[in-house]
């Protein structure tokens, strides 16, 4: 099992930036991937971004509303994750999910979720 802490998010105006953290413990050593999601009142989970562990490199996606605003990436050992997130929009507020797989399963694993609120 892997254990997901997150922190960061909070309260900004439109156009700035805000990074969130999510912290791995347990088997981090056995994750293959990490994401983001972010859920909106009313509206379904929505995949943000995702990070999955290549050969030599890493391997990066996002959401076509958060492309060239948003960077995911992690430090080496899968440790920490984190979502750097600039030129926000309103329509970012939501509630932000960190999530894991390990390798040899398909058990999602979550963080507890925290908020970001984007002022126009």
């Amino acid at each position: 099992q892997v254990q997901l802490v997150q922190s960061g998010g909070g309260t900004v105006q439109a156009g700035g930036s805000l990074r969130l953290s999510c912290a791995a413990s347990g088997r981090a050593f056995s994750i293959k991937d990490m994401n983001w999601y972010r859920q909106s009142p009313g509206m379904q989970r929505e995949l943000v971004a995702s990070i999955t562990r290549g050969i030599g490199t890493d391997y990066t996606d996002y959401a076509d509303s958060v492309k060239r605003r948003f960077t995911i990436s992690r430090d080496g050992a899968w440790n920490t994750m984190w979502l750097q997130m600039d030129s926000l929009k309103p329509e970012d507020k939501a509630v932000y999910y960190c999530d894991a797989h390990l390798d040899l399963q398909t058990v999602d694993y979550w963080g507890h979720g925290t908020q970001v609120f984007v002022s126009s």
